[in-house]
């Protein structure tokens, strides 16, 4: 039965260093190698936790361009059409300005191939219209203008009719006046000639042509009163003259000017028509051109999207692709929200592109093999969709230029370079999670200071 419980150690009792396996690890003098080992690789790594190391923010990103007009777009058609011809392949150069491809109109008030000149005409004919009520509003123009002259001559005249009668008032007034002494005088002499036949101073004859005379005064009185009469209706009938003059000529004034706004409001409505016209005109015009697609800058067709002849589509429907043969190379990476305040315009960043081998010591830039210089230009203010911040990068003036066979749209890891620390600062900080330690370029210090 087996002792397990003992408290008898079985290396006390046999000795297994007589044995060839025993003497060659319990050799003593293996302990000091393997004591000078550890302290030498101690003392190194002791050394190496005092070096000095870049802080990085690691990013990853693809390559763009630095505007956003020499970035890869696909042609639109903004009218809705039908494939007719190509004139491009894929892949061809096309200069600013060539066809791409010709489509035909798919609705059907655009069908009539002379609908742009038909347009025309109707302008034309419109026009006409215009030119022709400006003449009558013209004509009718004069008309008033001489209804007008022609009224104030005839009231000048009737006005001066009913002076005329006013005056013969006057005058046949005085002339009754005088009628009136006459008849007195008359009268007078009557009575006088009269009282002499009775003394028998006068003769008989005598009176009777005093009778007479006085009877001749009378009847003179009495027409005199009639002619008086007859000038003061011919006053009357000036007066009526004058408002009938009025009335008249305002009538046919009103007349005249009633037709002239009808005119001015069929000219006007014409030329309201013409310009709806002239509208639709340029309109029709301008939709020709756009049945003709043209490239809208230089650049490389990259894929026919809408593909075939006959083939219809609806306004803004993309077309085909092109990329632009002139552009400025950039890199569009990202980082997360707690670096953010860590990065900073015109900073210096290390790009490796995908496809070209590099040898990458993040904490030292100066011995890595293969990666290109960069500067940020551009820091998006609101976070992306996959829950960072977009960062654009510039080539660097100041170091090696980016290889020539990179293409927009590959991959790139970018290092944003910080804040000089030794290894062993580095290594507390990753273990526990801390962010590279927040500072400020000098150049915002400076004008932080200064504001």
């Amino acid at each position: 039965m087996l002792n397990i419980s003992s408290h008898s150690k079985l290396n006390e009792k046999v000795d297994i260093s007589q044995y060839g396996a025993g003497k060659k690890v319990f050799h003593k003098r293996h302990y000091k190698q393997f004591n000078r080992f550890l302290a030498a690789f101690s003392i190194i790594v002791f050394f190496i936790l005092f070096l000095p190391w870049t802080q990085t923010i690691s990013g990853r990103g693809y390559l763009t361009t630095l505007t956003p007009d020499q970035r890869p777009q696909t042609i639109q058609s903004p009218i809705p059409g039908r494939i007719e011809k190509w004139y491009v392949r894929e892949g061809d150069y096309v200069e600013k300005g060539d066809t791409i491809l010709y489509i035909s109109e798919v609705k059907s008030e655009y069908f009539d191939p002379d609908l742009v000149e038909r347009t025309g005409k109707q302008i034309e004919a419109k026009s006409m219209a215009v030119t022709s009520y400006k003449g009558k509003v013209k004509a009718l123009d004069q008309q008033i203008d001489a209804l007008t002259r022609e009224r104030g001559l005839k009231l000048e005249q009737a006005k001066n009719k009913l002076i005329q009668s006013k005056l013969k008032v006057r005058s046949d007034s005085i002339d009754l006046e005088a009628a009136k002494t006459n008849i007195t005088i008359a009268q007078r002499q009557y009575d006088r000639v009269v009282q002499l036949q009775e003394e028998g101073l006068k003769a008989v004859t005598d009176v009777e042509e005093k009778r007479l005379k006085l009877q001749e005064t009378q009847a003179k009185l009495i027409g005199q009163e009639n002619k008086l009469l007859a000038s003061k209706n011919e006053v009357i009938n000036a007066q009526v003259e004058i408002n009938r003059v009025q009335a008249e000529y305002t009538d046919k004034i009103s007349k005249a000017q009633s037709d002239l706004y009808t005119a001015q409001s069929n000219q006007f409505d014409s030329e309201a028509q013409v310009t709806k016209l002239e509208n639709e005109y340029t309109n029709y015009e301008i939709r020709n051109s756009l049945l003709y697609i043209k490239a809208p800058q230089s650049g490389f067709i990259n894929k026919a999207i809408q593909s075939g002849i006959g083939e219809t589509f609806k306004e803004g429907a993309q077309l085909v692709g092109i990329m632009p043969s002139d552009y400025d190379m950039a890199v569009e990476t990202y980082v997360d929200p707690i670096d953010l305040p860590l990065v900073h315009i015109g900073e210096k960043v290390r790009i490796q592109f995908d496809g070209w081998p590099a040898i990458v010591f993040s904490g030292w830039p100066n011995v890595s093999y293969g990666t290109f210089g960069g500067k940020i230009v551009a820091i998006e203010t609101f976070i992306s969709p996959n829950g960072k911040y977009r960062l654009l990068l510039a080539p660097d003036p100041d170091d090696v230029p980016w290889p020539k066979d990179i293409r927009v749209g590959s991959g790139a890891s970018t290092l944003a370079l910080l804040e000089d620390v030794p290894i062993w600062f580095e290594l507390w900080r990753q273990l526990n999670g801390f962010p590279p330690d927040y500072y400020q370029p000098q150049n915002t210090s400076a004008d932080a200071t200064k504001k």
